[in-house]
C-alpha cells in the first residue's frame, strides 16, 4: 500500500462532497486505477474531482509514473521531454505576478520528508479530520491532502466538523468569522495580517508557514514569527532590492519549467524573495524581489505595504503595485477591497465615534482608511492613487498582482477614489499655511523627494 497510506483499512480517508471512502477501498482504487499507456507523464487536469485526482496521483505513484497536477493531456505531452527523469510530481502553478505557468518537478521523497516536521509542528495526528479549502490541484492544497492520509486523518471539505483546517490568510479570516469551530489551523500562501493572527491564536491551535512550490517548506511558526523549518537552512543573501532568501533541504524541487527558481553549487536555491532576519532570530518575509516598487530614488516592497493596509479596520485585503511615472520613476497604487461587512460601531478602532448599527458611509470608510495608511506608512510607501475594488486572485488564493499591472496599464482599473485625495491634500495646505485650493491631489507625482 502507498507510503501515503498508512491508516486501517477501515478508516475513513476520504470525505468529499459527504461521500466517505475508506482507507481499504481507496487503495483497492489506487491498484485498480487505469493509466495512459506508455511512460510518459499522466495527466491530472483542472477540475478533476478530488476523490479522482487523490487517486490517480497515488496510482501513478505506486507505478513509477510521473504525474503532472493541474495539467491536461496535451500539456503533458508537451513536457514529457522538458522534466528531469527522476520526476514524479510535476506541479502546474500560477503565480500571482503575471507571469508564464511554472511546471515544478519534484521527487516523491522531497514530500515524504517533510511530512513528520509538519504534523509534529501543527499537531495533525489519527483521527483528525482534516479541510482543505482550495481546489488540489493546488500544490500546497494537494500536499495539505496527501498529508493528512500520510496522518492516518480523514481528508474532505467539510469546514463544519473539521478539526484541522488548511487555509490561505484570506480564507481563514472568513472561517474565523463564521465561527471555525476547528481545533488548530494550519495557514500559508501569503502575509497574515495581525489582526487574523491574533484572533486565530486566541482560538485555536496557530501554525503558519512560508514557503514555495519550488521551495516547499521553508519556515514556519505558531504566531510569534517564523523560524527555520527543521531540516531547512536559510542564508540572506544581498540583492539589488535587498537582502533575498535562499533554501538548502531534502524538500526542494530538482527543477522548474520557467519560473523564478535558481540554484547554487553548493544545493541552495531561491525564487527571489526577500526577507529580513530580526534580533530575534524571527524571519520576515517581505515579498518576492519582483514586487520592489522603485520610486523617487526609493526602493519599497508592494508586500510591506500590503501588510500594513491589510491590517486596517475595514480592509479585507489589498495589493499595491507600481505604475511607471515619468517624474518618479514608478508610482505607488493601492486597490483595497473592502470588508463590507464592518459596520459604524468599529469607528473607534480608528479613534472615531460610536455610531449606532448601521452600514459605516463607503466614502467615509475610504477616507480612514487613506488617512489610517499615512499615519501608519513611510513617505516613500504612500500610495499616489487609491482604488476601491474586488481583487482578482490565481487559483492558490493569491492575489493576481500580475493582472491587476495589466489593467491599470489598459486603464480598466475601476474604483478609483478621488476625494479622499483631495480631502487630505486640502488639509495639508492648510496646515502649511497655503491656500486650499491651490493643493495637488496625492494621485498628482510631487517633486523628486518632496513630502507627500
Amino acid at each position: 500500500m502507498s507510503e501515503w497510506l498508512r491508516g486501517s483499512p477501515g478508516a475513513p480517508a476520504l470525505a468529499f462532497g459527504g461521500d466517505v471512502v475508506r482507507v481499504g477501498e481507496l487503495a483497492a482504487a489506487v491498484a485498480a486505477a487505469r493509466l495512459p499507456g506508455g511512460t510518459g507523464l499522466v495527466p491530472c487536469p483542472v477540475g478533476t474531482a478530488p476523490v479522482e485526482l487523490i487517486t490517480t496521483v497515488l496510482a501513478a505513484l505506486e507505478r513509477g509514473r510521473p504525474v503532472l497536477v493541474g495539467g491536461s493531456s496535451d500539456e503533458a505531452r508537451r513536457l514529457d521531454d522538458l522534466l528531469p527523469a527522476a520526476t514524479a510530481i510535476a506541479l502546474r502553478t500560477s503565480g500571482s505576478s503575471g507571469t508564464a505557468p511554472t511546471v515544478v518537478a519534484r521527487t516523491e521523497a522531497s514530500w515524504l520528508e517533510s511530512a513528520a516536521p509538519l504534523a509534529q509542528l501543527a499537531g495533525i495526528e489519527a483521527g483528525d479530520r482534516v479541510a482543505v479549502t482550495g481546489p488540489l490541484h493546488v500544490s500546497m492544497h494537494l500536499y495539505a491532502a496527501l498529508h493528512a492520509l500520510w496522518a492516518g486523518a480523514v481528508v474532505g471539505d467539510s469546514v463544519r466538523d473539521a478539526t484541522v483546517v488548511h487555509a490561505t490568510p484570506t480564507r481563514l479570516a472568513r472561517l474565523l468569522d463564521g465561527g471555525l469551530d476547528a481545533r488548530a489551523a494550519v495557514v500559508a500562501g501569503a502575509a497574515l495580517p495581525e489582526r487574523v493572527r491574533h484572533t486565530a491564536r486566541a482560538r485555536l491551535r496557530l501554525t503558519e508557514y512560508y514557503g514555495a512550490a519550488e521551495l516547499s517548506f521553508v519556515a514556519a511558526g505558531h504566531g510569534e514569527g517564523l523560524v527555520a523549518f527543521p531540516g531547512a537552512e536559510i542564508e540572506l543573501r544581498e540583492a539589488a532590492g535587498g537582502r533575498e532568501l535562499w533554501v538548502r533541504s531534502p524538500y526542494l524541487a530538482i527543477d522548474a519549467v520557467g519560473g523564478m527558481l535558481r540554484r547554487d553549487a553548493a544545493g541552495f536555491a531561491t525564487v527571489g524573495d526577500l526577507a529580513e532576519l530580526g534580533a530575534d532570530g524571527t524571519l520576515t518575509i517581505l515579498g518576492r524581489g519582483d514586487a520592489a516598487i522603485t520610486t523617487a530614488g526609493a526602493t519599497v516592497i508592494a508586500e510591506r505595504i500590503e501588510g500594513v493596509l491589510a491590517g486596517l479596520p475595514g480592509v479585507a485585503a489589498a495589493a499595491v503595485v507600481g505604475e511607471p511615472n515619468e517624474l518618479l520613476g514608478e508610482r505607488v497604487v493601492a486597490i483595497v477591497e473592502l470588508d463590507e461587512r464592518v459596520r459604524a460601531t468599529d469607528r473607534d478602532a480608528f479613534g472615531g465615534d460610536d455610531e449606532a448599527a448601521d452600514p459605516r458611509d463607503a466614502t467615509d470608510l475610504r477616507d480612514e482608511i487613506v488617512a489610517e495608511a499615512r499615519a501608519r506608512l513611510e513617505v516613500a510607501e504612500l500610495p499616489r492613487r487609491w482604488f476601491f475594488a474586488p481583487l482578482p486572485r490565481t487559483d492558490s488564493g493569491k492575489v493576481a498582482r500580475g493582472a491587476l499591472r495589466s489593467a491599470l496599464a489598459a486603464g480598466g482599473l475601476d474604483g478609483e477614489h478621488r476625494a479622499a485625495a483631495r480631502r487630505h491634500a486640502a488639509i495639508r495646505a492648510v496646515a502649511a499655511g497655503a491656500a486650499p485650493t491651490n493643493a495637488a491631489p496625492t494621485n498628482a507625482a510631487p517633486p523628486t523627494g518632496g513630502p507627500v
